[in-house]
């Protein structure tokens, strides 16, 4: 299948935001006249996602489910197929799982692709107006004002923060009680306000993280040794690392290196 035609640009989030969110992106394809599948793997993030277009489909238990916008894809632990046609233009705010629910507000619970109601989702009619227009850049600074008036009154646990800085920065390969330590915890207080802040546990997460790295390498060096990778990604052989990535993407890493890179995110 040819890939459809991509214009993606990602925009750091100011200073009051950086502890919750990672980014917030937009992403450009055409897709042509033919409804066209696509594939999003896991990685260690929770989006918020709005889109613009004829429509944004879903498949799962058999048939097509149309999403609404705005809609939550919470963590993965296997690959979501969506399908689109014509012009598909999709916003997100890549948020941290253990900030997420803080920064909406929110329970905690909401893992894979999933609806919720939240004022955010007041927000549809302006950026519809602005993507319309073609201002995309400023659709996501709204995004991110409403976002930085929000972290105003939604606050997260500078522990989860802090384990979750010793998390990414290691790449996922840190053993919990090494991330309990950086986040000045311990084991059984950060495991706790882990699983109620994000709805997993730390070695969860940590998993998702290496497993996106591990992910992002294979797509800009496809042609990388495999039992190379695994020592450096601190997995015990190429048999673990193999296992876990298939575990996730429902493939091997060697047949994945041969795809082309193009259905990282929606």
């Amino acid at each position: 299948m040819e890939a459809p035609d991509i214009h993606h640009k990602e925009f750091a989030p100011p200073v009051e935001l950086q502890d919750a969110v990672s980014c917030i992106w937009y992403s450009v394809r055409d897709f042509g006249a033919v409804q066209t599948g696509f594939e999003v793997l896991p990685d260690g993030y929770a989006e918020i996602i709005f889109h613009f277009g004829d429509s944004c489909d879903m498949f799962y238990n058999g048939r097509l489910h149309p999403l609404p916008s705005p809609f939550m894809m919470g963590l993965l632990n296997q690959p979501v197929h969506f399908y689109a046609k014509h012009k598909l233009v999709v916003i997100g705010v890549r948020c941290y799982p253990w900030t997420i629910f803080d920064l909406l507000g929110l329970p905690t619970g909401l893992t894979g692709v999933q609806l919720f109601e939240h004022p955010v989702a007041a927000l549809q009619a302006a950026l519809t107006k602005l993507v319309k227009a073609g201002k995309l850049e400023e659709a996501v600074a709204l995004l991110m004002q409403y976002f930085s008036d929000t972290t105003a009154t939604n606050g997260t646990d500078t522990t989860l923060i802090k384990a979750g800085a010793a998390m990414r920065a290691a790449n996922g390969t840190l053993p919990v009680a090494q991330v309990a330590a950086a986040a000045h915890a311990t084991v059984r207080t950060l495991e706790r306000k882990f699983k109620q802040s994000s709805g997993f546990t730390v070695k969860d997460v940590s998993g998702l993280i290496r497993f996106e790295q591990v992910r992002n390498h294979l797509w800009r060096y496809p042609d990388v040794n495999i039992a190379g990778l695994a020592m450096e990604m601190g997995y015990t052989d190429q048999s673990h690392l193999s296992r876990e990535f298939k575990r996730y993407s429902h493939t091997t890493p060697a047949a994945f290196a041969k795809r082309p890179p193009d259905s990282q995110r929606l």
